[in-house]
């Protein structure tokens, strides 16, 4: 067994021929530092093998430079263009990432919360319903991603416009000629206001609004909700799924049913997930524009960090915008 000790930061601060307290400012990421002298503090520790050790820092009370995000569920692609926009709005300033999911430790009774906040990172991205009685510690900031149900008061809320993308997708089905709709939704803040937001635009063009599905926005429910509909309205010729996820539950539905997409029944969802641009889909979809919801959202919370920003509480909301591909077209006449 090898007894050779790790690096430790004197090392790195004696091969770089700088201080040892330089060399903090270099793993913290701290501005006042050259350039020459920050690539040579790198170029040791890289040399060297250093890494930091980060429970020492929390021991000793420093900033961990860690932003933790809160999702709701891994297996559901909506949070892959929303972290795409937080690194890059946190890359610049040399922050990292700390992903919980709210269902990971369910078995343990642990709050994905508390779990982040006992390891001291500098602020959260609450991307998860869940949360109505968060105590969220003064010094910690936390910013909402999302239109979530019963947001703490007095916390940032960057979401997209949800009520507009359900009328995006109303609009579209009507302007393509579907006169029998049927929205396929589940739980949560942003398939409440979707589903509201449909059910009025179908409503105001002279449409009888039908929606099925409960429980979790999941493939199962999107291809349940769709059967269901299928069974009790066989003249449908059109679903708006509240994500992408139901979207391809859908699909299976009408396929299963032995119909085609989109020359009997027209399938649209909502996100622009991975899912919806693959070849194997080619989903129309509405974009919220989830990369532009975490950039904003994740300045917003270096803002609060920094203190730079002295304002009360701000909601943003982002517009989404409709994209069209091979699932939806005009019903058979």
């Amino acid at each position: 067994m090898s007894t050779t000790r790790p690096p430790t930061i004197i090392d790195v601060a004696v091969r770089a021929g700088v201080s040892k307290s330089l060399v903090s400012m270099v793993m913290r990421g701290d501005p006042g530092v050259s350039d020459a002298r920050r690539a040579a503090v790198v170029d040791a520790a890289t040399a060297l093998g250093y890494r930091p050790n980060r429970a020492a820092a929390i021991l000793a009370g420093t900033r961990t430079r860690t932003i933790g995000v809160i999702v709701d569920d891994f297996r559901n692609p909506w949070f892959v263009p929303l972290l795409d926009g937080v690194r890059d709005a946190l890359a610049p300033h040399g922050l990292r990432l700390t992903l919980a999911d709210t269902r990971a430790n369910e078995h343990l009774g642990s709050s994905p919360f508390d779990d982040l906040v006992s390891l001291r990172v500098d602020g959260v991205l609450l991307a998860a319903e869940g949360f109505a009685d968060l105590i969220v510690p003064p010094d910690t900031p936390v910013v909402v991603t999302g239109a979530r149900d019963d947001v703490p008061d007095g916390l940032d809320v960057v979401a997209s416009d949800e009520a507009a993308g359900g009328r995006l997708a109303a609009e579209h089905l009507v302007t393509l000629g579907h006169r029998r709709i049927v929205h396929v939704t589940g739980s949560g803040g942003p398939a409440r206001v979707r589903r509201e937001a449909t059910v009025a635009q179908l409503v105001a063009s002279g449409l009888e609004p039908l929606v099925y599905g409960t429980g979790p926005t999941s493939d199962q429910t999107g291809y349940d909700g769709t059967r269901r509909a299928l069974e009790d309205h066989p003249d449908l010729t059109a679903v708006f799924a509240a994500n992408d996820v139901m979207a391809m539950g859908a699909i299976a539905a009408v396929r299963d049913a032995g119909l085609r997409v989109p020359e009997d029944v027209s399938v649209m969802g909502n996100d622009e997930t991975p899912l919806a641009a693959s070849p194997l889909l080619r989903l129309t979809t509405v974009d919220p524009h989830n990369d532009e919801v975490g950039r904003i959202a994740a300045a917003r919370l270096v803002e609060r960090i920094g203190g730079t920003d002295p304002s009360g509480p701000t909601r943003t909301p982002i517009p989404p915008s409709l994209v069209v591909r091979s699932t939806t077209a005009p019903p058979a006449s």
